[in-house]
């Protein structure tokens, strides 16, 4: 009697694996439109590998049907094949649910190129996807060559192997570790055309460095927590940060300036920019003036609000402490603050220096929220800055405030 349990048990267990990726929506599909669940910034990773397989892990925020996932080769000088693509449902490390494990088509066929420069995006994937899913997206590239294109510190751990064991549930073949992820910059899904998404724009804060590695604990992973327990419309959180990332100059990856439109507003079903970035600009010590910093926010303001979207502005976080902090810097800090709080221009403001400073002083980050170098927030201070965010600011329900 045990042992039949056991068996009823593990088929249960497979059909709701199966599920995950097979089951048919409830809702007709009048009235839906497609909206990201998740993403990360494209960047340079070095260059690729052939006959190379990569098993990423990224953990979706809202829910719904017909998955179809976007292929970056943005940062390629030459065309990317992808000859095998599966999506499936984590179980354990790079073990995945039996009967998850699907494969993806491109224009109806197995195989895809990606052009030097460009993206791809996949046909839809019959079925519906849960909210907060670890999904795992299986991919393989049969000759990759010249620079590859992903992101670089994902602070998720995923797979890779040697040749195409794309189609393959088990870990066997998926013995080697990645901190990145590559090739993969969006996934979205089919829900309500009511349901709406927010974009973080941001640096290392945003891209979650310093948060526990796997467990999702970066503050648009809290955000979207907090949006799935809410009486929101807004239900999609993509991460558009990039560690070192600045908003005027490119480095560590492209500005935000000039990485808008491809990691922001090209996501479908985007109601609200949410720009959290300017300390890198600002500690660089490149001679950047707080009214450069303004000229560029006011520029990536008025780039969303004529793509119709709102936008929210944070202010810069405290950083003494940190090795590239003095008065200087802590006066053009101050003068990027006074704005994004007292301007209006912002459709809404967070104010993220107020939530990680110190009361007995303002220009360090409060220790309890700090990871120690003084400038990243530990997992407590990523919920802090969550929890401030004022969650009916992301509706957009009347439009942004211009579109000038």
């Amino acid at each position: 009697m045990t042992a039949r349990h056991a068996a009823l048990g593990g088929a249960v267990a497979a059909l709701l694996a199966a599920a995950a990726l097979h089951a048919t929506p409830a809702e007709a599909a009048v009235g839906r439109h497609d909206v990201v669940t998740w993403a990360a910034s494209a960047d340079r990773l070095g260059d690729g590998t052939p006959d190379r397989g990569y098993r990423m892990v990224v953990h979706t925020s809202v829910g719904g049907s017909d998955l179809r996932i976007r292929l970056s080769n943005a940062f390629g000088d030459r065309p990317l094949t992808l000859d095998s693509v599966y999506a499936g449902v984590q179980k354990s490390g790079a073990e995945l649910k039996p009967g998850s494990n699907r494969r993806l088509t491109f224009g109806g066929g197995y195989s895809v190129t990606v052009p030097a420069g460009g993206t791809v995006l996949s046909d839809a994937l019959p079925g519906g996807l849960p909210t907060a899913t670890n999904l795992v997206v299986s991919l393989h590239t049969p000759d990759a060559a010249g620079p590859a294109t992903g992101h670089g510190m994902a602070m998720q751990t995923s797979y890779t192997t040697q040749g195409d064991h794309t189609g393959e549930e088990s870990a066997t073949h998926w013995t080697e570790t990645t901190g990145s992820w590559f090739y993969l910059d969006a996934v979205t899904v089919r829900t309500s055309a009511a349901t709406g998404a927010v974009v973080a724009l941001g640096d290392s804060i945003t891209d979650g460095w310093q948060s526990t590695t796997d467990l999702n604990r970066r503050w648009p992973d809290y955000l979207a927590r907090r949006l799935q327990k809410a009486a929101s419309d807004v239900r999609g959180v993509a991460n558009e940060g990039i560690s070192g990332n600045k908003v005027l100059a490119d480095g560590a990856g492209q500005s935000a300036l000039n990485r808008l439109d491809r990691d922001v507003l090209s996501l479908p079903g985007v109601r609200t920019v949410f720009l959290f970035e300017g300390v890198n600009d600002i500690k660089a010590h490149t001679g950047v003036t707080a009214a450069d910093m303004i000229d560029g926010y006011r520029q990536i303001i008025a780039r969303a609000h004529a793509a119709g979207k709102c936008v929210v502005g944070a202010t810069v976080g405290p950083f003494k402490g940190w090795s590239e902090w003095d008065a200087a810097a802590e006066r053009v800090r101050q003068d990027v603050n006074a704005f994004v709080r007292g301007s209006g221009e912002f459709d809404a403001v967070t104010d993220f220096d107020r939530v990680l400073r110190s009361p007995y002083d303002p220009e360090r980050v409060l220790p309890f929220l700090d990871n120690g170098d003084h400038l990243h927030p530990n997992d407590k201070g990523m919920q802090a800055m969550a929890d401030a965010v004022d969650l009916t600011a992301l509706d957009c329900t009347d439009g942004p405030r211009s579109t000038g």
